[in-house]
């Protein structure tokens, strides 16, 4: 006959919970016991009646991870089972929670089976009065992301063992609710030893006491406390554009939002040029609302939704970024940089047919002048030295001149283009964005012109009246301020 582990549930509570069959087994059958802890109520009766068990509780000390626990304890079992057949008992239903079981359950080393035992869960819904079907999540409280965590449901954390755990439960809450909100702490549940006691939540892990059957219950959190949250930052653009919305938002098409968009992208790099961190993140906001509201809109036609967008920019990431979440291997920025121009290349197929496509057509007239070139370079369509840049720039400064003294209006406007072209290509030869520094330079002419305004001003000084030499005096003073 096979060696096999029988796995028994010892309820939530006390041994007056426990079903009269399993009683008998444990108390009669000649097999080893085993205990993943002794730290259960009904484990201490049984022990009053003599059965001994053996346990996994000097493992949780030696360890300080639950999963490295785990996975001795299996090892154990499998290595003990091999030889004879046993009893694992655990604390609950051993499915639901039990790590451990659900390993056994993954090897076919051993036979394993399942012997009952009673959930506490039916016990906690009574003592906290709430009905799962209004929605419940049930967490691990050894093992969780916070992004998990769903706010909007009653959410349970089992598996607090100690206040460490408690802590991390505790800090892990606050990044979305206040300190101040009620929770409730629940220990034993549906036993005579049954304790239950709200607290605010950053008295989690101060002075109650935990064990291993407590567990923390978080009421649904009501809308105002979830506002940073992206689920609901959906439903405010849904209610804006639903039936009872805003008129103007309700008014919106892609095409009538154009300007906007443009408009927070730069109301966003101005933030960006100050170094305003609250600047930023209300501008990336407003960028965000524009990617949002769109997104509505396309859901409202019946085209796309937010969720299209999402997976549309994740897939995108996943493939073009083959070193991180693939096998490939890349030795330098360069690398990665041609993979991802090789990729793209895979993904757009036929669409694009010259090296110069997918430059956007709106784009300010600079910065589509260093990007055409940035992509004809890496066809090697490029100087070879920035010297010879420079003698291009030169010989197209000449040409310029040549035809201000023809007074060819035509002719000095494409001269003109030329030289801001080379210039463009100058720019992106030392790795410097042409676009971002005319914009650097206009801030500070702005700055420096004010300045002048500024102590014209304090002087009672008319500007109109003002030499050119006074000017730069004041010019040259805010330069020396900078």
């Amino acid at each position: 006959m096979s060696k096999k582990i029988q796995v028994i549930g010892l309820g939530a509570g006390d041994i007056n919970q426990l079903p009269l069959g399993i009683y008998r087994k444990l108390t009669k059958e000649n097999t080893v016991l085993y205990a993943r802890t002794l730290d259960h109520p009904v484990i201490e009766s049984l022990q009053k009646e003599g059965v001994q068990f053996i346990s996994f509780d000097s493992l949780y000390e030696q360890n300080q991870e639950f999963a490295s626990v785990y996975q001795e304890i299996v090892r154990v079992l499998l290595e003990k089972a091999k030889e004879n057949s046993l009893i694992y008992t655990v604390p609950g239903h051993p499915m639901l929670a039990e790590k451990t079981v659900q390993l056994l359950l993954e090897q076919d080393e051993v036979e394993v089976d399942i012997i009952g035992g009673q959930s506490y869960l039916d016990a906690l819904f009574t003592s906290l009065q709430i009905d799962p079907i209004d929605g419940f999540q049930f967490v691990d409280a050894t093992g969780f992301e916070r992004s998990q965590l769903v706010y909007q449901h009653h959410l349970v954390f089992c598996q607090v063992y100690d206040r460490f755990t408690a802590s991390e439960v505790k800090l892990a809450l606050l990044e979305d609710l206040p300190p101040d909100y009620e929770i409730t702490i629940i220990d034993a549940a549906g036993s005579d030893q049954e304790k239950k006691i709200t607290i605010p939540l950053e008295e989690l892990d101060h002075s109650v006491e935990v064990s291993n059957l407590t567990s923390v219950y978080v009421p649904p959190a009501p809308k105002q406390l979830l506002n940073h949250t992206f689920n609901r930052l959906r439903e405010v653009i849904a209610t804006l554009r639903g039936p009872n919305g805003c008129p103007w938002d309700k008014e919106q098409t892609h095409e009538s939002l154009r300007e906007y968009a443009i408009e927070e992208v730069y109301e966003l790099i101005d933030a960006i040029n100050e170094e305003d961190d609250e600047g930023i993140v209300e501008e990336l906001g407003d960028v965000l609302l524009q990617i949002m509201l769109h997104s509505q809109i396309g859901e409202d036609d019946g085209y796309f939704t937010i969720d299209d967008v999402i997976q549309s920019i994740t897939d995108k990431m996943i493939h073009r970024h083959p070193h991180v979440f693939s096998n490939e291997t890349v030795d330098s920025v360069d690398d990665v940089l041609s993979n991802w121009e090789a990729l793209k290349r895979v993904e757009k197929g036929e669409t694009r047919k010259s090296i110069l496509d997918g430059i956007p057509k709106a784009l300010p007239a600079l910065l589509k002048a260093y990007k055409l070139q940035k992509k004809a370079a890496k066809v090697g369509f490029d100087w070879d030295q920035a010297a010879d840049i420079w003698d291009k720039l030169e010989e197209e400064i000449k040409e310029v001149q040549k035809a201000i003294e023809a007074d060819d209006k035509v002719e000095i406007e494409k001269e003109f283009g030329d030289v801001l072209f080379v210039l463009a290509n100058l720019t992106r030869y030392y790795r410097v964005n042409p676009e971002n520094a005319l914009s650097l330079t206009n801030q500070k002419f702005i700055e420096r012109f004010s300045y002048i305004e500024q102590q014209l001003q304090e002087r009672g000084l008319d500007i109109m009246e003002t030499s050119l030499e006074e000017m730069d005096y004041y010019w040259n003073q805010a330069k020396e301020r900078e």
